[in-house]
């Protein structure tokens, strides 16, 4: 039987951890209400560099010519660089092994530790990558990506091949999404006259590619990472509610010891009491 001491040692242990716990749910809160900020301004940057580029192909539709693909195909995958967050890596793998037998021989590009460690061994990942622990690491997330992969930077000079990228989106489902080449759109309105710009139409559409695969990878980043840190808030949550039963159970076993030490120290009083009654009657 667990002594009463040993009890109230584990029930202290456990408060500990609930209290650091807490602190840990805090900080994933305060996280993800900074990521929404950032995740709606590169949705608009994203959307701005995306209209401007259905403008630009009104007048210059033979520049899409020139992103023809050499048959290779990347894969950017974004997992969490700590733990505390259930399946969240498992889900990326389950969602890669569910892919068509198309990305096969894709390569991989693996962001965060512990996704990493998961497909540690296979022979398709070209670089693993330290992901973000939290907002302000993304720059230099970033720049790590362009230093693993150099054809990144200037990808449409390069023949880059087909990237897409396999993150939880903003449901917090892992979902696959397309960032080169750009995909085709109508522009919002037909123009008469075409845009005036102070660079080549190869040059401008040149570096307006290179803005929207920085403006698309950031978004990815920052979508996963506000993914990751709700399912850590889930978790944690879980965690808590699991925790406080435990210690509830604890707390109610130390009463009942209590009571027992009460109730034993009692009766050896009481019985004490009785024998002395008993030699001061007898004769």
């Amino acid at each position: 039987m667990s002594s009463l001491a040993e009890l109230a040692q584990r029930h202290a242990r456990l408060q500990e951890i609930s209290g650091i716990m807490t602190a840990m749910k805090a900080l994933s809160l305060a996280e993800t209400h900074k990521l929404a900020r950032f995740i709606g301004h590169q949705q608009r940057m994203r959307r701005n560099i995306e209209d401007a580029a259905a403008d630009f192909m009104q007048f210059h539709p033979d520049l899409g010519a020139r992103e023809a693909l050499d048959g290779r195909t990347m894969l950017l995958l974004i997992g969490s660089e700590r733990g505390f967050c259930g399946n969240f890596n498992e889900r990326v793998v389950q969602a890669l092994q569910a892919l068509s037998p198309s990305y096969a021989t894709a390569s991989l590009l693996v962001i965060g530790q512990r996704l990493s460690s998961r497909l540690d061994g296979d022979a398709r990942v070209l670089a693993n990558l330290e992901g973000a622990t939290v907002a302000e690491d993304m720059p230099a997330v970033l720049e790590r990506l362009l230093d693993a992969v150099p054809a990144l930077r200037g990808a449409t000079a390069s023949g880059i091949m087909a990237l897409l990228c396999l993150s939880h989106d903003e449901h917090g489902e892992p979902a696959l999404t397309q960032l080169l080449p750009l995909a085709r759109s109508e522009p919002a309105q037909r123009h008469v006259d075409a845009p005036q710009v102070q660079l080549t139409p190869g040059a401008f559409y040149q570096e307006l590619l290179d803005q929207f695969l920085l403006a698309a990878l950031c978004g990815q980043l920052y979508t996963s990472l506000a993914a990751e840190n709700h399912q850590r808030l889930a978790h944690m949550e879980n965690a808590l509610d699991r925790l406080g039963e435990t210690m509830e159970r604890l707390a109610l076993r130390r009463n009942s010891l209590r009571q027992e030490r009460i109730i034993e120290e009692i009766e050896v009083m009481l019985s004490g009491t009785t024998t002395q009654n008993q030699n001061t009657a007898t004769p």
